[in-house]
């Protein structure tokens, strides 16, 4: 199976909302797949489920559900092993894979790539920019991340991962047809403490510039997943009106 990439206008408004599946196994992620039904179009997958050992099994559930499927692998390794990684992830029927953005690291996924979407990692929405610091890097999370979205697309990526307070600098840096998904997702009525430092709601994200929203907690949480979902897709679609 094979995904076409698709600009940022035309997105259907269903398949912004993409749902985390941070969960143990594969059958804890089928479980939460068959109650949210045809409410959600869209799964990521990530680091949690590939040491589960049923990783790619549920890739391709998915993919034989027609859900889309986000591999939040966030390759970092020699450019060469990084192309190979990505050349085995490209027919797999996947939409999006992660990569960390450093250039090299970036184009050796690019130059594999097929028909899969390649979004490179900005900042994590986990850090703030003291933990930059402490890392010795002397800029400011927004300054950091808009520089590397502008290397991530000019070496070949289609897209970034940023949180949505980046969002509308990014649209007007990077333009109508580059991805921006944005993680760290929090209904206004969800604003629980937890390790995300860089929040917004689903509404702010999509006014700010983002194509797609991750949510994972609030959702997986909730005493009924499939209306919290629901409750998400609402907001995004009264956003988008």
């Amino acid at each position: 199976m094979s995904v076409e990439p698709a600009s940022n206008i035309d997105i259907p408004p269903n398949h912004r909302l993409i749902v985390a599946l941070d969960v143990p196994n594969a059958d804890a992620a089928r479980s939460l797949v068959e109650e949210l039904g045809d409410v959600v179009q869209f799964y990521k997958i990530g680091l949690e489920l590939s040491a589960s050992g049923s990783y790619f099994e549920l890739l391709d559930w998915l993919v034989r559900q027609d859900k889309r499927v986000f591999a939040d692998l966030k390759f970092y390794d020699v450019p060469a092993t990084v192309a190979a990684a990505v050349r085995q992830i490209s027919n797999r029927g996947a939409s999006f894979l992660t990569v960390h953005g450093d250039r090299s690291i970036m184009e050796a996924a690019a130059s594999e790539k097929g028909h899969l979407q390649i979004l490179a990692v900005t900042v994590l929405t986990s850090m703030d920019s003291e933990d930059l610091r402490q890392m010795g890097i002397g800029l400011d999370v927004q300054s950091l991340v808009v520089q590397r979205a502008t290397l991530a697309m000019a070496t070949g990526c289609d897209g970034v991962i940023a949180s949505g307070l980046e969002a509308a600098q990014l649209r007007e840096t990077l333009g109508p047809e580059a991805i921006i998904v944005t993680p760290g997702i929090r209904p206004a009525s969800e604003r629980t403490e937890d390790d995300q430092k860089r929040i917004v709601t689903p509404g702010q994200a999509l006014e700010n510039g983002a194509s797609f929203i991750v949510v994972g907690r609030p959702i997986r949480n909730a005493p009924s997943p499939r209306q919290t979902a629901e409750a998400i897709q609402a907001e995004i679609s009264a956003t988008l009106q």
